[in-house]
């Protein structure tokens, strides 16, 4: 066997929303794992406290951050701008910054709605196709685009979320089939319920806490680690001929049955 293979040592990684929650434990699980990891965010304190954290964990590590917001179609220029000026190309993009707003479907606003479109499809679209000519410096590059069970089936976080996650699972066919003869591999995770800060607020609420884990297999509430572990696996030369998936990382809540 080679090891190589499960490493990614030598790789560039650039993840966006990656100063917390899933976005950080992305980060450092390819950390980990060897590559240079950019982390892209708006705010900058906590940008720079997942740098410090993941450098001291992994001292040999090279952590580099930028505070830019992915929806601004000016700061996504930046963003390419300094990966480009490290001048060694792109081998993974995780388009992992998003956003919602629960609403019942006819009490959203149209600037609410959009913008919930804006950051989880139209920014990661955007910013993927301006990646493309530095994924392409390599024989083989990655895409993971984060997902969520709200875009395969109906969950109470509102329609517009769904749509928009949705979207960007179709975003995630249509590009890897587009771009494989590029070298280019395009995959998605679609997490459930996540313990981070986002949702610390609906399961709070006891009885909506016991709902969610009786339409859970497993029993329990996800962890970001376990949602990275994930999309690592598909950034690795393992999973070199896997493209154009989209792995549910639910503990089951897809597969229920009765």
């Amino acid at each position: 066997m080679d090891p190589q293979r499960w490493r990614l040592d030598g790789q560039r990684a650039l993840v966006t929303g990656g100063s917390a929650g899933i976005g950080r434990a992305i980060a450092r699980e390819l950390a980990g794992f060897g590559a240079t990891v950019l982390i892209v965010g708006r705010n900058g304190d906590a940008l720079e406290a997942t740098r410090e954290e993941l450098l001291e964990e992994f001292p040999q590590a090279d952590v580099r951050a930028l505070i830019a917001d992915v929806v601004d179609e000016e700061q996504r220029g930046e963003i390419l701008d300094w990966v480009e000026d490290q001048g060694e190309g792109l081998n993974i993009l995780v388009n992992n910054a998003g956003g919602n707003v629960p609403r019942a479907a006819t009490e959203y606003g149209e600037d609410e709605w959009r913008e919930i479109f804006e950051i989880n499809v139209f920014s990661a679209f955007e910013l993927t196709r301006l990646a493309h000519p530095l994924l392409t410096r390599h024989a083989s590059s990655s895409v993971v685009n984060v997902g969520s069970v709200s875009g395969i089936t109906h969950v109470r976080t509102g329609v517009v979320y769904g749509m928009s996650k949705a979207a960007l699972h179709q975003m995630t066919r249509n590009l890897a089939a587009e771009w494989a003869e590029d070298g280019v591999r395009v995959n998605a995770v679609a997490p459930w319920y996540i313990r981070t800060r986002r949702t610390s607020g609906p399961l709070a609420d006891p009885d909506y806490l016991d709902e969610v884990l009786l339409r859970t297999p497993m029993g329990r509430i996800g962890e970001p680690e376990e949602v990275a572990a994930a999309v690592a696996f598909l950034c690795l030369p393992a999973a070199g001929y896997i493209t154009g998936e989209c792995i549910a990382v639910d503990g089951g809540f897809l597969r229920y049955g009765f």
